[in-house]
This record gives structure tokens, sequence and C-alpha cells, in this order.
């Protein structure tokens, strides 16, 4: 995971693709939101913002 966070801002840096960033940072936000919230009593809260 964490290689392909490097080879992402690689990529971006080489590119001058910068604009990416904030769309990567909030994708992976949202993932892990999910992935955090699933089993708890919030889970029927946070998917009807989805």
């Amino acid at each position: 995971m964490l290689e392909l966070l490097i080879d992402l801002w690689g990529f971006m840096r080489e590119r001058k693709k910068f604009w990416l960033a904030p769309i990567v940072i909030i994708l992976l936000l949202l993932g892990a939101l999910i992935v955090l919230t699933e089993g708890s009593a919030l889970a029927p809260f946070i998917y009807t913002i989805f």
C-alpha cells in the first residue's frame, strides 16, 4: 500500500498533476470512513449520506 502511494506521488510530481492530490485524499478518507463504521451503530446514518 505504501509503495502504491509513493508511486502515485512520484507520478503526480513528475507530470505536474498536483490537482489529483485532493481527489486521492478524499477517496482515501471516504474509504476509511466506510471501513471503520461498517460494524458500528452509526453505519445506517453513514450509508444514507451516499
